[in-house]
């Protein structure tokens, strides 16, 4: 199995909640309306406690997708439809000069 973890802030200006929002109401529905999203057998998103977290967290959202292989991920992330629909939408609610992004083969020790 196959994950990429891709961890960012949200664009200037926004907030907490309007980053959240838009992310479940406008984004996901863009990304899973695409064919080439069958490739994701699973998908994660995760936000920081803020009681939890005394500091600034790093990230306002850490995403986790899982795919059988690398050629499915890529089969979406180098789609046609992905780079026309779905990547332009990032800058809507993304601050792109703050993702990091690592694929990764998951090695799952307890569960």
């Amino acid at each position: 199995m196959i994950k990429v973890i891709l961890g960012f802030k949200r664009r200037q200006g926004m907030g907490v909640q309007e980053f959240r929002d838009y992310r479940r109401e406008v984004h996901a529905p863009l990304l899973f309306a695409i064919p080439e999203a069958n490739k994701i057998r699973r998908f994660v998103i995760s936000y920081p406690l803020p009681a939890a977290t005394p500091a600034e967290p790093r990230f306002d959202a850490v995403v986790e997708a899982w795919f059988d292989n690398l050629q499915d991920m890529d089969a979406l992330f180098l789609s046609e439809n992905f780079r026309d629909r779905v990547d332009p939408d990032h800058v809507n609610f993304i601050d792109l000069t703050s993702v990091v992004r690592i694929v990764c083969e998951e090695l799952v020790v307890v569960e």
